[in-house]
């Protein structure tokens, strides 16, 4: 099913609802499927609380479901998070939320939102494919990290670098996000999509 139509059961054009006033588990993993093969995420609510909430929000909207990852730079960093639905982008394109401290580096497979300034961060994320450490006085806060299935994420598309989905800073993305899946797949014909994102909570060990 295609995000367009999950906007259906889901409340991604309606960002005010009691929804996404959510809080997250405090300790939860997400599948990634994607066209290379599947990736875990294992998310963590101490380390980055709001970007743990606002991603624990959106995966369970279905709205990374297919998706595109946009950019993947060789030796840096692979980045998703623009909905393959232009409807669904005018609503999150510009909601912002708040800055978390940052407590884990940014080393090989940590994942956490991207974000043009303070306070700036939206839908878009990262994952590293190498030791980001300098990211961090940056302010880039990770979320969580990547503990199984790192070599699909190393075997996702890179043929494009930044010019499918880099320059978010010099405002470049704009086609991508008005666009969304019909751009991309016309313009970017070789991108991996990103099939769905499933959420399991595992902050209750069993």
């Amino acid at each position: 099913m295609t995000v367009a139509a999950s906007c259906h059961s889901a409340p991604l054009l309606h960002p005010n609802v009691e929804y996404w006033r959510q809080r997250a588990p405090d300790l939860y993993d997400a599948t990634v499927s994607t066209t290379k093969g599947d990736f875990v995420l294992e998310i963590h609510r101490d380390w980055a609380p709001h970007g743990a909430d606002r991603f624990y929000q959106l995966a369970r909207a279905r709205y990374f479901d297919d998706s595109r990852f946009s950019r993947v730079v060789p030796n840096f960093i692979v980045q998703f998070g623009i909905a393959g639905d232009p409807r669904v982008n005018a609503v999150w394109a510009t909601r912002t939320f708040a800055d978390d401290s940052v407590k884990q580096s940014n080393v090989r497979g940590t994942i956490g939102f991207a974000m043009t300034g303070p306070n700036a961060r939206t839908t878009q994320l990262y994952i590293s494919l190498v030791d980001n450490s300098r990211l961090d006085a940056q302010g880039f806060s990770p979320i969580g990290r990547v503990v199984r299935g790192m070599d699909v994420v190393d075997r996702l598309y890179s043929g494009y670098g930044e010019t499918s989905g880099g320059g978010v800073r010099a405002g470049k993305q704009g086609p991508l996000v008005a666009g969304g899946n019909a751009y991309v797949d016309r313009t970017y014909p070789l991108l991996d999509h990103l099939i769905r994102v499933t959420i399991n909570d595992v902050s209750d060990p069993r």
